[in-house]
């Protein structure tokens, strides 16, 4: 079974409270499965593992159903916050002093600590782009793709690189072999 940090989740309740505010997170609170609310009624704890598709798929699938037109932005915006929220204090200093690539490099490494079990490599990194893919993710979701993909843009942001684009070249949601992500920036200012 695919299962999600608690600190990944823990990021989807605070966008909606900080973004939406606290009718519009009650709101989505009461829309949840019983499952999905009983862990959201209570505090999380960031080291706990959830199962995937009913504590952060199902949540961030209603949060875009609610606030986003059904949009898949939403869970890109979802993920742009995870970046901003996770990335902070003394990480916020790392990520800035750190280049692109070896912040790409690094997100590899923290999208499976987050999610377990998944496999991720970068098998191509250039001056201004890098190559990230997904190579195992069970449970892998539309909904996930865009979420990584907006903390991958947000946190090359964070990184001090402008015009950052994210594309998903291929997806496991379509039987490819991989999720592909082209990570492309202009360097720091």
């Amino acid at each position: 079974m695919m299962e999600v940090k608690g600190e990944a989740v823990l990021s989807i309740p605070i966008f909606i409270l900080k973004k939406l505010g606290s009718k519009e997170y009650n709101r989505w609170l009461s829309s949840l499965s019983p499952e999905a609310k009983k862990v959201y009624s209570k505090p999380i704890n960031k080291s706990d593992w959830f199962p995937i598709k009913d504590i952060m798929i199902e949540p961030t699938k209603k949060c875009c159903e609610l606030f986003f037109n059904n949009s898949k932005r939403g869970a890109w915006k979802c993920g742009r916050y995870s970046a901003e929220y996770g990335l902070k204090g003394i990480y916020k200093v790392l990520v800035k002093l750190a280049t692109p690539q070896i912040l790409i490099k690094k997100a590899s490494s923290i999208i499976t600590s987050y999610y377990k079990p998944s496999d991720v490599e970068v098998p191509e990194s250039g001056k201004n782009y890098a190559i990230v893919r997904i190579t195992d993710f069970a449970d892998m979701d539309k909904t996930i793709e865009y979420r990584i993909g907006g903390w991958m843009e947000r946190a090359t942001e964070i990184c001090g690189c402008r015009n950052v684009t994210v594309t998903i070249n291929s997806s496991l949601t379509e039987n490819d072999p991989y999720t592909e992500y082209k990570v492309s920036w202009k360097t720091k200012l």
